[in-house]
């Protein structure tokens, strides 16, 4: 599968996207606990695709997954005691990873992983890095199932949720 960038004029295609994602995802309230407008926001996803960070697939023209890759990370994750010690700019961090929820169960989560692996060599990054809530346990099954290394859990605030355990991952490159 290929990863398409989003462009300027996709932000309503894309903003739709993740609305459809949160009211019809089964298990969204307790897994993935997002609520459209607190997380994720229509500012948040306007950044990303300015700055050229968000991405999705589609086939025929439906979209398929999105998910929002910055080709850093952010001081958040400097806590973390990962595998290996690598400057922010050596890492991609996975955010807003979302799977078209009449699709889900198909293999396309695993297969957007894949891309995202591939896209993060391919620039030269030495480990692609994520978030994931400790109660998402579909999305926790996924990332061990393809070789990501839980290396350590963060308490964080978020809008949607307020203070909760955030589990951190590591998919190491070389």
């Amino acid at each position: 599968m290929n990863l398409i960038r989003c462009k300027k004029d996709d932000f309503d295609r894309i903003t739709n996207f993740y609305r459809y994602v949160t009211q019809h995802t089964p298990g969204m309230v307790q897994n993935g606990r997002w609520i459209y407008g607190q997380h994720p926001t229509d500012e948040m996803i306007e950044r990303y695709i300015t700055a050229g960070n968000m991405y999705y697939i589609e086939n025929n023209s439906q979209m398929m997954a999105a998910v929002a890759l910055t080709p850093f990370q952010e001081s958040d994750y400097n806590s973390v005691d990962w595998s290996r010690t690598l400057k922010d700019d050596e890492v991609c961090v996975v955010h807003l990873l979302c799977v078209n929820p009449d699709m889900q169960r198909s293999g396309i989560a695993k297969a957007l992983m894949k891309a995202i692996i591939d896209l993060a060599k391919k620039t030269g990054k030495r480990a692609v890095r994520l978030d994931a809530l400790s109660c998402n346990e579909p999305a926790n099954k996924l990332y061990k199932k393809i070789g990501f290394v839980k290396c350590g859990t963060q308490n964080w605030f978020a809008e949607n949720t307020g203070w909760i355990d955030f589990y951190l991952y590591e998919f190491v490159l070389d």
